[in-house]
């Protein structure tokens, strides 16, 4: 599969239904990436807004993210700078306590094969439990503990709270949150756009 081109990749991304079966909503899977991009976004999955319009992080979550990165739309929907894949491709469908989790095929199944086009990338936003789970060796027992280690994760990385409203209550919790680690992520993000 890494032979293939990204855009026929990207294409086959698109047109995957291997968890069909699963999907409450049907498969539509939403990835935005071109070679040249020099940020990676792995989050969670896909919530409903997103499935019905395909575009990557269009709800809150994805506002707080941008106010995160001081980033416009414009620039976080350019895949020529900006490569966005979640754990999970396409909405897995709702628990009692919110979204379910990604389906656990797809980055086993697409990941390698279009990190292997991104060969420019310089740092890669780890946002939540699963994709830390899935990319950090060595990553400690609960997401506070993983956010507050980033600088073991550097240069590569960056581990960040999901922004979804529902992390609210832990925003508060962790106000080094807000006085640390953002600071140092818009520093990164400066430093790759300047």
């Amino acid at each position: 599969m890494t032979n293939t081109p990204l855009g026929i990749l990207l294409k086959e991304v698109q047109e995957c239904r291997h968890c069909e079966a699963h999907l409450p909503l049907g498969p539509r899977p939403v990835v935005q990436a071109e070679s040249s991009a020099r940020l990676l976004i792995i989050g969670q999955a896909p919530g409903t807004r997103v499935h019905e319009t395909g575009i990557p992080w269009n709800d809150p979550s994805g506002d707080r993210l941008r106010e995160w990165l001081q980033m416009d739309k414009e620039r976080f929907y350019d895949p020529a700078q900006i490569a966005i894949m979640p754990m999970g491709f396409c909405y897995p469908g709702r628990s009692s306590s919110g979204d379910l989790p990604p389906r656990p095929e797809c980055a086993p199944k697409w990941h390698a094969a279009i990190k292997s086009h991104l060969t420019n990338v310089e740092l890669t936003l780890l946002i939540g439990d699963y994709a830390q789970r899935y990319y950090l060796e060595g990553k400690p027992k609960t997401l506070t503990e993983t956010v507050k280690a980033n600088t073991n994760w550097s240069p590569d990385f960056i581990a960040l709270p999901h922004p979804s409203p529902r992390n609210n209550l832990w925003l508060r919790k962790n106000p080094w949150f807000d006085a640390e680690i953002l600071p140092m992520l818009r520093k990164r993000i400066d430093q790759l756009f300047l």
